[in-house]
């Protein structure tokens, strides 16, 4: 296995969870329905916080030196990511003390392959598909800088994602790593979709697209 084969065996086995991931109900689930611009930038800078701490937690405790430099520049990122969210947010918010199900999940990874598998890859694989239904939205709002913003966010964070797979290729040297990297990437999506399905059902809705 490679990289590029892994990336094509998450999303085939992820299908349906990426796909409803992918939808419009997915800014539903997090915003507890409040579909309004504030509490779209909200759950924005909550994610990018969390991705923020995420990485900046790992790039403290890694050993191996290629990884260690990709968590410190995503970490970085991210914390650009964020401000520019915060920029844009017209009011003051507090950010969340507790990493939420997915990140908890993360922050219990010590090995750098799982690191960069369940971090970059699979949580990137998650949240290209939230930038495009944020892109949608500004987009759907007739807010083109907003729309641009976010369009941006997605660019580098497809970057981070293919740096993760670039880095599996360098990491992992036989089919016990591939699978293990496999497993834990499928294993951070199916935890998104669940907290996104959890999140929906607490409101009465399904979590299959509108269409």
């Amino acid at each position: 296995m490679d990289a590029e084969s892994l990336r094509e065996s998450i999303e085939q086995s992820k299908h349906t969870q990426l796909d409803r991931l992918g939808s419009s109900k997915l800014l539903i689930a997090l915003t507890d329905a409040d579909l309004s611009e504030p509490a779209i930038l909200r759950a924005a800078a909550y994610s990018e916080h969390a991705a923020r701490e995420t990485f900046e937690q790992w790039a403290e405790t890694e050993s191996v030196a290629s990884a260690r430099d990709a968590f410190e520049s995503t970490a970085d990122q991210e914390a650009r990511h964020l401000q520019q969210v915060l920029d844009v947010l017209d009011e003051d918010i507090d950010l969340p003390s507790e990493p939420g199900v997915m990140h908890g999940y993360l922050h219990g990874r010590e090995d750098a392959i799982e690191r960069v598998a369940a971090g970059m890859v699979g949580r990137g694989l998650v949240s290209i598909r939230a930038h495009i239904q944020v892109i949608s939205f500004f987009i759907n709002e007739a807010d083109e800088p907003k729309a641009d913003l976010f369009r941006t966010l997605k660019t580098e964070t497809d970057q981070t994602l293919q740096t993760g797979l670039d880095l599996l290729d360098e990491l992992c040297t036989d089919d016990e790593d591939w699978e293990r990297a496999q497993m834990v990437a499928e294993y951070v999506v199916q935890l998104a979709y669940d907290d996104y399905a959890d999140g929906l059902a607490a409101l009465g809705v399904g979590p299959k697209p509108l269409c």
